[in-house]
Parts: C-alpha cells; sequence; structure tokens
C-alpha cells in the first residue's frame, strides 16, 4: 500500500527484511505505509493484557492459538510489514513460516497500545488500514489511553465497514469467524 500523502515508500520491502534482520533484538521494527518504525518494547500491564486474551481464546476456542508479537505480510500486495502483538489462527498455521508470514489464515489481529504517541498512531489508524487491506476479519484494538476495545470487522477495499468501540468493563463480542465473548472487567487494572 502507498502511504496516503502520496510519497514514495523510504524502502523496498526486501530493503526492509534486509534492515530488520540486522537490527539488534532490542530493536522491532515495523514497515507501515512505506516508513520504517519502531515498535516500543512491551512494557508489564501491556504483556499481561496480551497473555490474558491468550488464556482466554485457549479457553473458549481451543482450535485457535494466539501467537504473541507475531510479523505479518499486510496492506495491499502485503508489501506492510506489521509486528501484531497478537494474531489469532488456527493451530499449526504458520508452521514452516519466517519471520514474516502471509496473513492467509489469520482470523484477528490484535494491537494493546503502548504508551508512545507514534505507535498509538499507528495502532489506531494505519494498522487498521493495512490488517483490512490483508484480509484480517477481525482487528481488536485495546487501547489503554482511552480504556476502551475497538472491534474493526468487514473487511473491504482495504478498510474495516464496521467498528465497534465498548469502555473497559463492558462485555465485548467478538464477530465471526473468531465468535469469543470478552468479559473485559479485568482490562481495567491492566490500563495504567
Amino acid at each position: 500500500m502507498t502511504p496516503r500523502t502520496g510519497h514514495r515508500p523510504q524502502m523496498s520491502v526486501e530493503e526492509f527484511e534486509e534492515l530488520d534482520r540486522h537490527a539488534p533484538e532490542t530493536v522491532r521494527l515495523e514497515f507501515i505505509r512505506g516508513k520504517v518504525a519502531v515498535k516500543p518494547m512491551p512494557d508489564g500491564n501491556h504483556s499481561e493484557i496480551v497473555a490474558w486474551l491468550q488464556m482466554i481464546c485457549m479457553q473458549h476456542r481451543p482450535d485457535l492459538w494466539l501467537h504473541a508479537e507475531r510479523g505479518l505480510k499486510t496492506e495491499g500486495y502485503r508489501k506492510g510489514r506489521a509486528r501484531a502483538d497478537g494474531v489469532l489462527v488456527p493451530r499449526g498455521a504458520f508452521k514452516g513460516h519466517g519471520e514474516w508470514s502471509p496473513p492467509d489464515s489469520a482470523l484477528m489481529a490484535v494491537e494493546v497500545t503502548s504508551w508512545d504517541v507514534d505507535a498509538a498512531q499507528r495502532d489506531r489508524v494505519e494498522k487498521p488500514d493495512g490488517y483490512a487491506a490483508a484480509g484480517i476479519p477481525v482487528y481488536l484494538l485495546i487501547d489503554r489511553d482511552h480504556h476502551s476495545v475497538v472491534v474493526f470487522n468487514q473487511p473491504e477495499n482495504g478498510h474495516y465497514q464496521h467498528e465497534e468501540k465498548l469502555p473497559f468493563g463492558a462485555t465485548v463480542k467478538l464477530p465471526d469467524p473468531v465468535g469469543i465473548t470478552l468479559d473485559t472487567e479485568a482490562l481495567k487494572e491492566l490500563a495504567d
């Protein structure tokens, strides 16, 4: 996907992957809308939220697995590279894949906002478009800044057609093909 500003990408996807291979282990890079971005390292509450969601997914959908910190080929023509905080797929879907997996088997991508202004913009605006363009049926955003859960679904023409925002503490129904209901009360303690 070409950046909306009409500017050329900073580099090719192949050049980005080469750069990413040589980045220090403490640096996590993404390639969103043709720009290289550094993804912040998760804090403890961020990690606890992902673990909480993994537990719920295992309880309600043992046929699926929520992979944390998974690299996905996103955007139009799979020209983006996003490190999703979580990707829900059938068990074994990433077997034999390298660092960046095609999104074909992904049922849901998950992002948890970090305390970084750029990351919040990416999670709220840029990643939904990239995940929708890749055809991922559901995008779940756990927004710690706004104490809310946002569910995006019905991807079409590079955008999600439906978006529902609910406060922490609400019951959140993740639509098919996920089909899980979340009691988000636990997120109130993990927002900060």
